[in-house]
Parts: structure tokens; C-alpha cells; sequence
């Protein structure tokens, strides 16, 4: 696939679209929201939305943070085994319900992230998710690609 617009070309014209977006990436808290959470989080709504690069760039971080590489090859199935720990696995809950909305948020879902979270992070968390998402469309409505870092 053929990228149609670059990267540098969007950051030249819409300059906004990178300041607002990195704003969003930033947490008001840095207790029950930490790096580590926030790149799994990413990480996941890049699977859900397919988004090649933000996949490429998101794994890549968490391993150079010393992220196991078997915790991410496991995070599509993070619900069927014993990786995750259980605050991960509501954050993890919520990024997926609010990147696919066609069946809504149920009451359920906000009091499941709420028991691990406080207002506060819920906030932070769900602001992460819609960075991400946002990333995820630009990166796949303008084929960004990644760059290999390593030959076979």
C-alpha cells in the first residue's frame, strides 16, 4: 500500500493536530495511570483498529521499557491467561469498549473500571483511548508505514 499523505506532510499543515494530540498523551495523574498501563493500552486499541505503524511503535516502546515480549505477544488474549494483573485487565476492558462503540457503554462497564480506578484516572485513561484512536485513523486513513528496525 502506497502512502498517500507522509507524516511530515501532516505535521507541516496541521501542526495543531501533533501539540493536541501529544496534550492528550499526558496524564493529569501518574499514580494508577503509569507509562507501562498507558503503552498496553495503546498497544491494544492499535490491535482493535489495525493500525500497522502505531502497532510497530507502541510494542517497540514497551520492549525498550523492559516489557516482556510474551506479555505482548499475549495482549490480544489478555481475558484467557494469567498475565495481566487485574487493574491492566479493567483498563485494558475499557479501551475495548470505547473503541468499539456499536454496543454502547453499559453501567457495567463504568462501575468494572471504576472499582480499580478513581475519577480522576478513569478520566486520564479514557483521554489515552481516545489519543490513541485519533492516532490510529491519521496512521490508517494516510497509510503511514513502519519502518523495519531489524533484517531477517
Amino acid at each position: 500500500m502506497q502512502t498517500r499523505i507522509t507524516q511530515d506532510t501532516v505535521y507541516a499543515c496541521a501542526p495543531r493536530i501533533v501539540k493536541c494530540l501529544t496534550a492528550l498523551s499526558r496524564p493529569a495523574t501518574d499514580i494508577a495511570i503509569t507509562q507501562s498501563l498507558t503503552d498496553l493500552v495503546r498497544l491494544r486499541v492499535s490491535q482493535l483498529n489495525g493500525c500497522a505503524f502505531c502497532l510497530h511503535m507502541h510494542a517497540a516502546e514497551l520492549r525498550q521499557h523492559g516489557e516482556s515480549q510474551e506479555r505482548l505477544d499475549m495482549l490480544q488474549a489478555w481475558r484467557e491467561v494469567p498475565y495481566f494483573t487485574d487493574q491492566e485487565k479493567a483498563a485494558l476492558r475499557w479501551a475495548e469498549t470505547l473503541t468499539r462503540l456499536e454496543s454502547g457503554v453499559s453501567d457495567d462497564d463504568y462501575h468494572h473500571v471504576s472499582s480499580f480506578f478513581d475519577e480522576q484516572s478513569v478520566i486520564d485513561l479514557t483521554t489515552v483511548i481516545l489519543e490513541i484512536n485519533s492516532w490510529n485513523r491519521l496512521s490508517i486513513g494516510f497509510n503511514f508505514t513502519p519502518e523495519l528496525t531489524e533484517k531477517r
